[in-house]
């Protein structure tokens, strides 16, 4: 039995498989639009939600202040080395289980398992947060023209009691109050018809989002400039390297997206040559608006009243800075298109990381691990339409009614932990076949992976206990349904 825990697919069996009539997908993608799929994951809620957090800190870690640019730099590197590791399966392995595929072909069907379940927490629970905070800024955003969605359709159950007094002013039902997210639940629907309409459709409908999201950031960065006090910048470590540390720890939630680039593979037309291309251009693009954006926020707010701050100012930190400059011409305008720009960033978030998460249930339900229901595909549009619903109805309803609390710490922890089995199973490859062709290969390996595992851990120590717990957990039900099932269906014992 220790032996068929271990079984592996071969590349060249998996790559065999995707090309099977009823499981193939439509290949529609060039390097233009699987870049900009890693921008529209990358780019999105992070940056416009959690630098205020990373930057102030909260009870339980110290904020990195001025050393936030740092932070972002710290996490760029990290999230590096692993993009080129990422890079090599993507041109050797084209199938769109990403990290998961990875790990079937190199460590064995049992940590691929634990991989793929581990990327539901990146992907599917990472956009309940997701969903949640586009509710909130799209609801600041049409109370601008002066529409009001009530609290009890725009707040989620656990938010609601915190809330003085709002439980009375809500609908009852049987004496219960009617409390729900509405607005979140609406995104999520409107992107999941979307995705089952065509990938086509999809990735136009994307990039167009992430030129206006860029092109808002960069307006920020332009407006903004002429507040920027070099004072604000010291001291540049108010807590040391424990606040760069942590921040770099909140902060890589902004990072996670350009992974989901390899979960399009098979709908990608040159995938050895527009996959690496995507992977690494999205992360470096990336990167160097993080940067302006951190040290232009840092700027405008002195790090004493950012720490004076709510936490839920603290959730939309480019418009709250904005406001502290108290710019006299135009002000509510400039705030009003960042908050549009903000809206615009978190639905790209949602659609790209909607579109992966089915992707890598129909792959693992192409390898007997799941039903085989969830790797139908439709007989028009030829996308996973199966698993796309179902994706979307759970984190729908899981934003209807949930907390973004934990939410994001708990999304890091999960991708960080993919990261490392990724950066591992560059190792195991290159000592395991090291004559294979490799289209793109990982430079400097040995040293780039043992970086990339280092690097991530080191993130992950940044991480509250509480989050391992509930990570640890996660992955005790994962054993469970997998022994209970999916050990006894893979396609690897027929």
């Amino acid at each position: 039995m220790l032996k068929d825990l271990f079984r592996r697919k071969t590349m060249d069996q998996l790559v065999a498989e995707a090309e099977e009539p009823e499981h193939r997908l439509k290949k529609a993608l060039g390097p233009v639009d699987v870049t900009a799929l890693g921008i529209g994951a990358i780019i999105g809620a992070g940056i416009f939600a959690t630098i205020g957090t990373a930057a102030a800190g909260d009870p339980t870690r110290p904020g990195a202040g001025p050393g936030l640019i740092l932070s972002f730099v710290f996490t760029a590197i990290a999230c590096g080395f692993a993009a080129l590791c990422y890079a090599e399966f993507a041109a050797m392995i084209p199938i769109s289980g990403s990290a998961y595929t990875y790990a079937y072909a190199t460590l064995g069907e049992l940590i691929a398992w634990i991989i793929g379940w581990d990327l539901i927490i990146e992907y599917a629970v990472g956009n309940v947060a997701v969903a949640i905070s586009w509710g909130n800024y799209f609801k600041t955003l049409i109370s601008g023209f002066g529409i009001t969605v009530p609290d009890w359709m725009s707040t989620d159950y656990r938010t609601a009691a915190r809330i003085p007094g709002l439980f009375d002013r809500v609908p009852h039902l049987f004496g219960v109050p009617i409390v729900f997210n509405f607005l979140a639940f609406a995104i999520v629907a409107l992107i999941t018809i979307v995705l089952v309409i065509g990938i086509r459709e999809s990735a136009t409908m994307n990039t167009t989002m992430v030129l206006l999201k860029l092109v808002v950031l960069g307006f920020f960065v332009a407006v903004g400039w002429s507040y920027v006090k070099p004072a604000n910048f010291h001291p540049l470590l108010p807590n040391g390297w424990a606040g760069v540390r942590a921040g770099a720890a909140i902060v890589f939630f902004a990072y996670i997206g350009f992974d989901a680039v390899s979960t399009v593979a098979e709908e990608t037309r040159r995938p050895s040559r527009d996959l690496p291309i995507g992977i690494i251009g999205s992360l470096l693009i990336s990167t160097v608006i993080y940067v302006l954006v951190a040290a232009v926020f840092i700027g405008i707010i002195p790090f004493d009243v950012l720490r004076q701050k709510l936490a839920t100012e603290q959730a939309e930190p480019l418009t709250m800075a904005l406001q502290y400059a108290n710019i006299e011409r135009w002000g509510d305008l400039f705030v009003g298109i960042v908050a549009f720009g903000s809206v615009v960033a978190h639905t790209a978030v949602l659609l790209v990381f909607q579109l992966g998460q089915p992707r890598i249930f129909f792959s693992m339900a192409r390898d007997g691990l799941l039903p085989q229901s969830f790797a139908r595909v439709h007989p028009r549009f030829r996308t996973p339409h199966i698993t796309t619903i179902i994706t979307g109805v759970a984190v729908g309803i899981c934003a209807m009614f949930t907390s973004i609390d934990e939410m994001v710490d708990l999304t890091n922890i999960g991708t960080l932990f993919a990261f490392i089995l990724v950066c591992l199973g560059i190792l195991v490859l290159r000592k395991r076949e090291p004559a294979r062709p490799r289209i793109f290969k990982t430079p400097w390996s040995p040293v780039t992976p043992i970086l990339g595992i280092a690097s991530c851990v080191s993130l992950m120590l940044g991480l509250p206990w509480i989050t391992w717990i509930r990570f640890a957990l996660w992955l005790v039900v994962g054993m469970l349904v997998y022994f209970s099932y999916g050990f006894r269906r893979s396609r690897l014992l027929r």
